[in-house]
């Protein structure tokens, strides 16, 4: 059982609810690996940081800057609540979330106001991660087709609506127009630096060398949109070297094969009459249990 935000989340029941994201989808792929999660989340927050009103919310009205551990722990916890958690759980965690951040507003140092709950806002947060969890998996663990590119953006939708976004892009092409639409209200600023250099510090992955947290946040800076990463200034000087590149991509091939029972990802297989070990299965092996899963848990 896990907490988040002092509520207890069971992901082995209720037997038989169903997640918002089906077993065997690649959403249960990419949210079971954590290299994909922890590559893709530094991304998603470099995209979200380029708008100054994001980043000032984030900055000014959480605990980003003086617990990041925790901040991004609580984070990671609620997207794998909407991939894995029963669709009741998800949905009443979710409106906790909505409720806090409907008191987040206020203005950027340049003056622009802004608002947690702004649907403008809110397109872009969710879009960022959506491409930051599926890039990272398609460049560090395993190549996904264009089809299962877009199927993720596509099936990503649902729970972002849940959060309040309005229009979120169902494909990377769509991803990629939406980033050129906003390009011009994008800026660097120091409080980029900041959280790279929380990303790569003790305070982080405690245990884990400094020079592999900064290949992965190397690894999560080459994903980024090139015109994106121009904008915010993270020269030459970020280039992940291949054979840094080739290292990281076997942690992801590794992180895909070796089963994490306890996790998120394998107590919702339990719930959904599956075994612990089915999210890193191989697809075909998948496809075999949900074949022979009892009716009702593929009901559910």
């Amino acid at each position: 059982m896990k907490s988040y935000m002092g509520w207890q989340i069971d992901f082995s029941r209720p037997r038989g609810e169903a997640s918002f994201a089906a077993p065997g989808s690649v959403h249960w792929r990419v949210f079971a690996n954590p290299v994909a999660l922890g590559i893709g989340g530094v991304c998603a927050v470099l995209l979200e940081f380029a708008d100054p009103r994001i980043r000032s919310g984030v900055w000014n009205h959480s605990t980003f800057s003086t617990d990041p551990i925790g901040r991004g722990r609580r984070t990671m916890m609620a997207a794998q609540i909407g991939v894995f958690g029963p669709r009741s759980a998800a949905q009443e965690v979710i409106g906790r979330i909505n409720r806090m951040h409907a008191k987040v507003s206020g203005e950027t140092p340049g003056g622009v106001p802004y608002a947690a709950l702004d649907t403008e806002l809110l397109d872009w947060v969710a879009a960022t991660a959506t491409y930051g969890f599926v890039m990272a998996y398609h460049r560090f663990v395993r190549r996904l087709s264009d089809e299962q590119i877009d199927g993720f953006f596509a099936g990503s939708v649902e729970v972002g609506g849940l959060y309040g976004a309005r229009d979120l892009p169902t494909s990377l092409a769509e991803f990629e127009r939406m980033g050129a639409e906003r390009l011009a209200g994008f800026e660097p600023h120091p409080i980029n630096q900041e959280f790279l250099d929380i990303a790569r510090s003790t305070r982080v992955g405690r245990g884990v060398p400094r020079w592999l947290k900064s290949d992965f946040v190397n690894a999560s800076i080459a994903i980024l949109p090139p015109e994106v990463r121009s904008v915010l200034q993270l020269g030459p000087e970020y280039d992940l070297a291949p054979s840094r590149a080739a290292m990281i991509r076997c942690f992801g091939r590794l992180a895909d094969m070796l089963p994490r029972p306890t996790s998120p990802a394998g107590r919702a297989s339990v719930r959904l009459g599956l075994p612990a070990t089915f999210p890193w299965m191989s697809t075909a092996r998948q496809a075999r249990w949900l074949e022979r899963r009892p009716a009702a848990a593929a009901a559910g």
